[in-house]
């Protein structure tokens, strides 16, 4: 660029030039200390570092000694103009070295998904999986002032007086990259075409994540799966065969409802897919371990704070209708042990009564505890049991109203309320249940000063909508299991329409009193997903 504003030398004068150019390039380069070296590459942005690496040999093996640990890189932005948004997050994540497997953003309904994934990928490429939903709200550090923000979309009120005004906020992203070596990310679809039955669906999806799973690892189940439901979509038949075709050992967390665009690869070729138009009716994004590549181990632990508690007796449902339009199920019910048979007015009175000494009346639910019959493709049904929480939409003199279907006549369930001291005890024991990982570094099974121990390198919150400030009465409340534990480690999250979370071996922090049944999608709660890094051992 300097050379087209200076007259040009000859041809023999320039290229003695760039001989004596690079000549003294080199020599002075040789001259740095490696590690110094290796200091000065490990400051540079992604993109220049990814160029750096090309300039040598000995300079790519620098690069792959600095990257080879995963790392996490997340920003946030408010700004509400979606090209300047994307633009100064993209520019936050790739303000240090990474190498970009994957990446999930969340916005609010005033940003197209369409354009905020095309905007996207002209940063971070077309040939990692990219997935852009629109969430309840956004959990991160601002890109620009460095503040750590959790973000609900809705009013915010202004001024004074009579020039009070509210403005609806609902523009903003959030933006998490990973770089995962040892691992293999995709995203893979739910399809299902219009007016057919989900269950087989569900099972040709499950058959598909076994399959990538087996291709990437040789292995058929995968590390860990974030998923994501659209709007109108019933996840809880999704989660409830997930449940029971993945071992124990296998994360799914995720958001239930939203909508979404998403890049899908099919061999060499990626396409964008979109929720609203491509009868797709979730995606998840699939974490499995990458067979020709080992470089220590990465493992996903998942913690849970419960917000309900439980109120009144437990009930028998006695007469059930569902209506699939609508997505909801009538029902009377007869109290445990007893025949009189109620009607939705009768139980809501009963249990409004008990919640009487609350000041402000709480969100109600319904915990169903489900004994069924699952099995995916042609395998034999096994018996299973598990809890599917439905809301409360109303009662009458004849029915009790509730949003969801699959529930049937002789299913018990009891009611559950929102509860702010629930939610507060339960995060108490995740802090506790977190800061155990941390931890690791001071165990007697470690030699020396700890660096063979499980480092966190990142993490991601699901939190319900209706929590946050509003719920606990301060700011920052569900995300500060995180921000105390892992203070300095990237993390980002969402305010989901409702959370997912299967119950694992590696579930932590659930409060005394929870559900001793399987339960995949929870209500008023938050998800915690911590990863975590443990180097090769010397021996290996």
């Amino acid at each position: 660029m300097v050379l087209n504003s200076m007259e040009k030398p000859s041809s023999s004068r320039k290229s003695s030039t760039k001989v004596k150019a690079s000549s003294d390039a080199n020599t002075s380069l040789s001259m740095l200390n490696e590690d110094l070296l290796q200091n000065i590459l490990a400051r540079l942005p992604a993109v220049p570092f990814a160029s750096a690496a090309c300039v040598s040999k000995a300079w790519n093996s620098l690069c792959k000694r600095i990257l080879s640990r995963p790392k996490l890189s997340s920003a946030l932005s408010l700004n509400p103009s979606l090209p300047d948004a994307v633009n100064e997050v993209v520019q936050r994540v790739l303000s240090e070295p990474i190498r970009p497997h994957f990446a999930i953003a969340n916005t609010g309904t005033g940003f197209c998904t369409s354009k905020t994934l095309r905007l996207i990928r002209q940063s971070l490429g077309s040939n990692i999986p990219v997935i852009v939903t629109v969430a309840n709200g956004i959990i991160g550090r601002d890109a620009i002032t460095d503040e750590f923000k959790e973000v609900k979309w809705g009013a915010l009120f202004s001024g004074f007086g009579e020039e009070t005004y509210a403005k609806s906020i609902n523009e903003g992203l959030v933006l998490t990259v990973g770089y995962l070596p040892g691992l293999k990310v995709e995203a893979v679809p739910l399809r299902r075409p219009q007016k057919s039955s989900q269950a087989p669906w569900v099972d040709n999806f499950i058959k598909d994540i076994k399959e990538y799973s087996a291709i990437a690892s040789g292995r058929q189940f995968p590390v860990g799966i974030i998923l994501f439901g659209e709007a109108s979509s019933d996840m809880k038949l999704v989660l409830e065969k997930l449940d029971y075709a993945m071992p124990m050992d296998t994360i799914v967390v995720g958001d239930e409802r939203g909508s979404f665009d998403f890049v899908h690869k099919s061999g060499n070729d990626s396409r964008i897919i979109c929720s609203k138009r491509g009868n797709v009716e979730a995606v998840a994004l699939v974490f499995a371990q990458d067979r020709d590549r080992s470089l220590g181990t990465i493992r996903f632990h998942v913690a849970l704070s419960d917000g309900v508690s439980t109120v009144g007796p437990r009930y028998k449902a006695a007469s059930v209708r569902s209506n699939t339009t609508d997505c909801a199920t009538w029902l009377t019910a007869r109290r445990e042990g007893q025949q009189e048979l109620l009607d939705g007015q009768s139980i809501l009175l009963d249990i409004n009564n008990l919640l009487d000494n609350h000041i402000e009346s709480p969100d109600l639910y319904i915990g169903v505890i489900k004994h069924r019959k699952f099995s995916t493709g042609a395998e034999k049904p096994m018996p299973r049991t598990c809890v599917a929480y439905h809301g409360i939409v109303g009662g009458d003199e004849e029915y009790l109203y509730v949003d969801g279907i699959g529930i049937k006549t002789g299913d018990f369930f009891q009611f559950y309320f929102s509860d702010p001291s629930t939610a507060l005890a339960s995060l108490t024991k995740v802090h506790e249940a977190l800061k155990n990982i941390t931890l690791e570094r001071n165990s007697k099974s470690f030699k020396g000063d700890g660096d063979n121990a499980a480092n966190v390198f990142g993490g991601l919150i699901f939190a319900c909508y209706g929590r946050g400030e509003s719920f606990f009465g301060r700011p920052n409340v569900d995300s500060s299991p995180f921000l105390e534990n892992f203070p300095g480690v990237p993390f980002s999250g969402i305010f989901c329409g409702g959370e997912m979370v299967r119950p694992c071996t590696t579930v932590i922090g659930q409060c005394e009193g929870a559900s001793p049944f399987s339960c995949c999608l929870h209500v008023y709660s938050t998800v915690y997903l911590a990863m975590s890094y443990t180097p090769p051992s010397v021996e290996d």
